[in-house]
């Protein structure tokens, strides 16, 4: 049910992205308002595992369109500078609490009215923005001679993505040497080449590759697929730990999440801030520094610990640094693109972050699962020693990949786009004044 939806999710993110520029922002956010108001009521009312798999995976459908198009409303209303910053950091307080918030609303959920209301709760809210966007959001598109959503590289790309994104979260389970996770990812690698030649002949491609001579953008990618890989796994296995080692209750496992969500919405705002003031690159780099060392602190769970000597210290670090890291790899990534191209842009930071999530839970949860396996079969340890010493494992394995993603940082973000980023924001500010 968790991966139908991942699953949509990060294989529609770019034709969601793309479309938004090309048949209306405002339009498209609105038509993945309808189908997230829609499809929970079908999920929760589900009369078998089919029709429920089915509509998880048509939410995710509706969060790929919802996603890329209120990112790109946010690019597209708010100039590039201090402006966009303020914005995307009061996007990212919101957008990077959300899975903190989501275990925690999820927990009490569950517990007190059932297990449906943790969808039937999208109805109201997705019910209350689509009545009030009209009034607050303008249109905006693409003002392209042209728009044509090139269905050929459309349905390679989609299909593609979803392939991978399916073959990377079974992985662990099918094992990753067999038949079928290596039949799933060569499919997908031939449709992912079959979109790029698709692409290079196509006279109004999906995803025109001139933007990746944007070298800030490009490497803002990398480090999205990093942050995603060494962060998205970080919530998994900390619930795990809380629920299968600490014993805690779905409800005390979301409470405990309180501190990293507050911390999140305040890194976030901070971050923006920091970006207009310091550039880019130094908040994004020591955002993945401090996920990195939040990420080894967490290696050091015990299976005897407790709320505040294992979880709060590490969680705190790497919210802040999921807070910083996600502004600012979301500013670096949307920076000196252009209007007409920030629906795909801003799909494509998203994609990078979700394919990266998908890759980083699918690479540790097959270390986790085989480090608890060698402890049990040594005969030595206890189940919860056991599945302490995969989640040790799995922690550090996300501290080597936010490492890389501080080295990528360095290397790929241009010094030069950061600066320049900075003196737009500043001359923005005294023109203001003026």
């Amino acid at each position: 049910m968790v991966n139908a939806y991942v699953i949509a999710f990060g294989g529609f993110l770019l034709l969601g992205g793309r479309a938004a520029d090309l048949l209306g922002r405002r339009r498209v956010f609105m038509a993945g308002l309808v189908v997230v108001a829609v499809v929970p009521l079908a999920a929760g009312f589900a009369a078998t595992q089919g029709q429920l798999i089915a509509a998880r995976a048509a939410q995710g459908l509706g969060a790929a369109i919802i996603s890329p198009s209120a990112l790109s409303i946010v690019t597209t209303l708010f100039r590039d500078g201090a402006e966009r910053n303020k914005a995307l950091g009061a996007w990212g307080a919101v957008a990077g609490s959300a899975g903190a918030v989501g275990v925690l609303l999820g927990g009490v959920l569950t517990d007190t009215l059932g297990w449906e209301w943790v969808l039937w709760v999208n109805v109201p809210v997705s019910l209350v923005a689509l009545s009030l966007t009209p009034g607050l959001i303008p249109e905006s598109r693409s003002e392209a001679v042209r728009r044509h959503l090139d269905a050929a590289g459309a349905v390679t790309i989609t299909a593609g993505l979803s392939v991978l994104a399916y073959a990377l979260l079974d992985a662990s389970s099918a094992g990753w040497g067999s038949t079928k996770i290596v039949g799933l990812l060569a499919l997908a690698a031939a449709l992912i080449g079959a979109f790029v030649a698709i692409e290079l002949r196509s006279e109004a491609p999906l995803v025109p590759f001139r933007i990746f001579r944007l070298r800030t953008l490009t490497g803002a990618n990398v480090v999205g697929i990093l942050l995603g890989a060494s962060l998205f796994s970080m919530f998994f296995f900390i619930s795990l730990y809380m629920q299968q080692v600490l014993g805690y209750s779905p409800i005390h496992a979301g409470l405990s999440y309180l501190p990293l969500a507050v911390t999140i919405i305040v890194a976030a705002g901070v971050g923006g801030q920091f970006v207009t003031r310091f550039g880019f690159k130094p908040i994004l780099a020591t955002g993945m520094l401090f996920v990195a060392l939040g990420l080894v602190w967490f290696s050091r769970v015990s299976a005897s610990g407790s709320f505040i000597d294992e979880i709060l210290g590490p969680s705190l670090l790497a919210a802040m640094g999921l807070g910083f890291g996600f502004v600012t790899s979301t500013i670096a990534a949307v920076s000196g693109v252009k209007d007409r191209e920030q629906g795909l842009a801003s799909g494509l930071i998203n994609t990078s972050q979700q394919i990266g999530g998908a890759l980083g839970l699918a690479v540790l949860s097959t270390i986790a699962i085989s480090r608890t396996h060698h402890a049990l079969a040594s005969g030595g340890s206890t189940v919860h020693a056991a599945l302490t010493e995969g989640f040790r494992s799995a922690f550090l394995g996300g501290a080597v990949i936010a490492a890389l993603g501080f080295a990528a940082t360095l290397i790929l973000i241009r010094s030069r786009d950061s600066r320049a980023h900075v003196r737009m924001a500043n001359a923005e500010a005294a023109a203001a004044q003026t």
